[in-house]
């Protein structure tokens, strides 16, 4: 009744997540913290946001219809305006008896329920789809956070002028290197000329991702001075070691002990002297500044990306012989790619054990015996997690571990 007065967000929030909703727990939860974002509950509801069952979409459907009534109903007496409450969620009426106490009628409405048994624990259903390294990627780094984003669909990003420009940049890079394949001195100033327009076409085609046109215009310009950067080191890159791109958003697929992985490799570049295969990964947020450090990620499982794409690559009948970052972050800094010579600055051996990990965690992931998904002990995991609102499990942050 105090939210038909009041429409505030929180009471509604509360009602969803009241045994008297209707809704399953986890479901009012995911929808809870999705509010906590947008404002929205009913609309985010309505606009069907998350990823559910039949049934499952039916019970929030169903909640969200009865608390649009419940707003659109105007009784002139609160006794009426109960009933029809009562009605609307099928529930007992509360009608207060002649002489009843507003007391007593609380009273009424608050009685508790029997306690029920507690449920067996039992294990998350196996994961049978298909396996990809950023979902392991996201395993590594917090279980809790694969178990939101891959076991229940919970919740997802709305997405970021971050995530917005990283999608823009690939597809500039993707449609430039259909032009230029093979960079050379004498195209610069075509090339200067058409990264330019690729750019632009890239972020109009990204321009809901961000929030406002000013950051849209400067998210653009940064791109605008990061992609002449990049030009520069293609044709330093062609001087030294010429190539040839012969892979754009090239699908990567395989078979670890009958399970399948998927991904997409941005670029494959073949080595025009020796004939060796580069796996290229645009990278447009933060990444380890030597091949040293992406290595001890590699060596320390928290990192599959690049490995799973020289096994696909070599599967598929490619010498791969490189495998490389390269940084689009920072538009004030030369273009400085973060290389592995395979054999050099990573191991065969190292490569053989991230594989033989792949196979484990995808074994353990389709099981269907785990119970329980713990949480990263690294804070700053949790800065940009979508999930971190609904989790009551992470760790304090910095600040609340020293704070006095």
């Amino acid at each position: 009744m105090q939210w038909h007065r009041t429409g505030a967000q929180t009471l509604l929030v509360r009602l969803l997540r009241s045994p008297c909703s209707g809704v399953p727990h986890d479901i009012a939860a995911a929808y809870a913290t999705l509010a906590l974002r947008s404002g929205e509950l009913l609309e985010a509801i309505e606009r069907g946001d998350l990823a559910l069952p039949a049934d499952e979409r039916d019970c929030v459907l169903r909640f969200a219809r009865r608390m649009r009534r419940i707003r659109s109903l105007d009784a002139p007496f609160e006794s009426i305006l109960r009933d029809e409450i009562a009605r609307t969620f099928e529930l007992p009426a509360l009608e207060r008896a002649s002489g009843e106490s507003e007391e007593a009628l609380q009273e009424t409405e608050l009685r508790l329920a029997e306690p029920q048994p507690l449920e067996e624990p039992a294990g998350v259903t196996g994961w049978q789809r298909h396996f990809s390294a950023s979902a392991l990627n996201a395993y590594a780094e917090c279980r809790r956070k694969w178990f939101y984003r891959y076991a229940c669909g919970a919740i997802e990003d709305r997405g970021s002028a971050a995530s917005a420009y990283g999608s823009a940049f690939h597809l500039a890079l993707e449609d430039f290197h259909g032009e230029y394949p093979r960079p050379v001195r004498a195209d610069e100033a075509a090339m200067r000329r058409r990264i330019r327009e690729c750019v632009t076409w890239a972020f109009e085609s990204q321009r809901n991702g961000f929030d406002t046109r000013v950051e849209f215009e400067l998210q653009t310009r940064r791109a605008q001075r990061t992609a002449q950067r990049y030009v520069d080191w293609l044709l330093v890159q062609e001087r030294e070691a010429p190539f040839e791109v012969v892979g754009r958003e090239t699908p990567a697929e395989l078979e670890l002990d009958g399970r399948p992985f998927v991904g997409f490799i941005d670029r494959l570049d073949r080595d025009e002297r020796s004939g060796g295969v580069a796996v290229i990964d645009y990278k447009t947020g933060s990444i380890p500044a030597t091949p040293a450090e992406y290595v001890e990620k590699v060596r320390g499982f928290r990192d599959f990306q690049l490995p799973f794409y020289y096994w696909a690559r070599t599967a598929a009948g490619d010498r791969v012989t490189r495998l490389v970052l390269i940084p689009l972050k920072d538009a004030l800094l030369d273009v400085r790619p973060v290389a592995l010579q395979v054999g050099r600055n990573i191991s065969l051996a190292e490569l053989e054990r991230s594989r033989t990990r792949m196979i484990e965690l995808s074994a353990e992931l389709a099981s269907g015996e785990t119970r329980e998904f713990a949480t990263t002990r690294d804070a700053s995991a949790c800065t940009y997690c979508a999930y971190a609102l609904a989790c009551a499990s992470k760790p304090p942050s910095e600040a609340q571990r020293f704070a006095s």
